[in-house]
């Protein structure tokens, strides 16, 4: 059974930085395109990051590009996602989500699970 679990959501003000950090179980994640996506209340969900198995190349939503960084533990089956210069526009439920093969280059839409997701919430 696929689970993905999140974890490091918090509070904190405008210019902080987080790491979230999600827990995989029931595949094999290191053959798996690994990425992070998130809500806001009233806009579609967006994907803003993920990672190539293998290669461990990366693609950024221009959004967090630069400030972001994904990154996977294939050892731990872990994703990270340090996130730096936090603004309050980042304010969003955060997902961890898997792709069924270990190519990206499908984008977004190739993602076929989500965890339950960790809240972040950026204040001014």
């Amino acid at each position: 059974q696929v689970r993905l679990v999140e974890s490091g959501g918090d509070s904190l003000q405008a210019g902080g930085s987080l790491r979230l950090s999600c827990s995989a179980s029931g595949f094999t994640f290191s053959t798996s395109c690994m990425g992070w996506f998130r809500h806001i209340p009233g806009k579609p969900r967006e994907g803003i990051a993920r990672v190539w198995a293998t290669s461990g190349n990366t693609f950024y939503d221009d959004s967090v590009k630069g400030r972001f960084t994904i990154s996977r533990d294939d050892a731990k089956a872990e994703l990270y996602l340090q996130m730096n210069n936090l603004k309050p526009e980042d304010t969003a439920k955060y997902y961890c989500a898997r792709a069924p093969s270990g190519s990206c280059a499908n984008g977004w839409r190739s993602f076929a699970f989500w965890g339950p997701g960790t809240q972040v919430t950026v204040s001014p």
